[in-house]
Formats: C-alpha cells, structure tokens, sequence
C-alpha cells in the first residue's frame, strides 16, 4: 500500500499554488499528482515527517493533509531540532510545521553547499542535545525558549535567523496564513486603494512624490 507524501517546497509567489510539490500558477493547468511512498523518501540522508492540522488554513489547498521533506545534509533527528529551534525564534502557535520546514529545507541546502555551515550547525545541535541529557526537542518549551535566548547572537542562532527570516514568511503558505494579499500580478497595490483612508485628510499632493508613469 502506498502512503500519498507531498513533499515540502517553497513556492516564491502569492500566486503558487503547493501541488504534489510543484510550483504552478493558479491559471495553469495542475499537473499530475504525484505518489511517493514512505521508503522512497527515506533513501536521503534524513526526512521529516507531519500532518497538516485539519483547520489548517493549507488543508483544502493540498492533495494530502501529510507532507515530507527530504534532507540531504542533515539525519531527521537533527532537522527536528532545527525546526524547533526555528519555532523557538520566530514563535506562531497556530503556524503549521509545514512552513516551519520550509527554514529547514534552507538551512540543509546551505549545509550541503558549505560544509563549514554543516559543521557549525551540527555542532549547535550537539550542544543543544548534550544540554539536554539526550534528545533537545523532548524538552519542555519553556526550557527550550530558555535555551535559544542563551544563544542569541551567537554564529548558530545567527545563521538560522537569518535564513528563517526570509524562508518563513516569503513563501506562499506564509502569506496564505497571514493574509497577505496577492500582488495584482505586476501593478501593485498603487492604484488598488492603498491610500484610500477615509479617516485622515488627503496629505498635499508633494508629500507623495511622483506617481510611476507605466511603461
């Protein structure tokens, strides 16, 4: 029996929809579904592993309400860590782990490239373990929020908060969660009532500086 997985990718667009893992645009024909099983994901050298919650506002959006990512750089206990750590930084309690993953997916790209980023992240995560007695994510929240405050500014938090920062919240499940509008494809939001505030007086014309000329 095979168990329909829709692996994680990062769709860079308001406009994207998350389809069996492939970017396409809403007014483009979806292309087929793609079936992965289980075993097939495991072959890299980690994967991670979730459900989208069922009020999840990506839930209706996805074929199937379980996603993975396959990691190259790192084992799946150490993408665990990583993907907490991240939630620890950037804390949305009701943001799926499906976005968080997203940081994940990221960082392991960087730790494949730069084997000095592998190294320093590794060892940020060994530490974060031997903290722990044994396994970091176990840990309870508080104490995890503990330990990332520990590590502010330190090379290992800067290197996940800097790639989470743009991973988490310039994708399109991001902008889904939060509300973010679509770009009314090039034209912006300039003719779309951005300055439509019935609730302040009208600034004077020179305080807006020149309106854009098309072409």
């Amino acid at each position: 029996m095979r168990d329909t997985i829709i692996p994680i990718v990062a769709p860079r667009r308001a406009g994207d929809v998350i389809e069996a893992g492939v970017r396409h645009s809403e007014t483009q024909a979806a292309p087929p579904k793609i079936a992965l099983t289980r075993r097939e994901f495991l072959r890299g050298s980690g994967v991670l592993v979730g459900t989208l919650a069922v009020t999840s506002v990506f839930a209706s959006l996805a074929p199937s309400r379980v996603w993975a990512l396959e990691l190259q750089g790192f084992d799946t206990h150490q993408g665990e860590v990583l993907l907490a750590f991240t939630r620890q930084v950037f804390p949305h309690p009701t943001l799926d782990n499906a976005v968080y993953a997203l940081v994940v997916k990221d960082l392991d790209a960087k730790a494949k490239a730069d084997p000095a980023v592998r190294q320093q992240l590794a060892d940020g995560i060994g530490k974060l373990d031997a903290g722990a007695g044994s396994d970091w994510t176990k840990r309870a929240a508080a104490d995890q929020a503990k330990d990332v405050a520990a590590l502010a500014g330190t090379p290992f938090f800067e290197t996940i908060r800097s790639t989470a920062v743009v991973s988490l919240y310039s994708n399109a499940m991001a902008y889904a969660h939060f509300g973010y509008g679509a770009s009314k494809g090039d034209g912006g939001y300039l003719y779309q009532g951005f300055n439509n505030l019935s609730w302040l007086p009208d600034p004077p014309v020179a305080a807006s500086g020149p309106i854009p000329k098309d072409g």
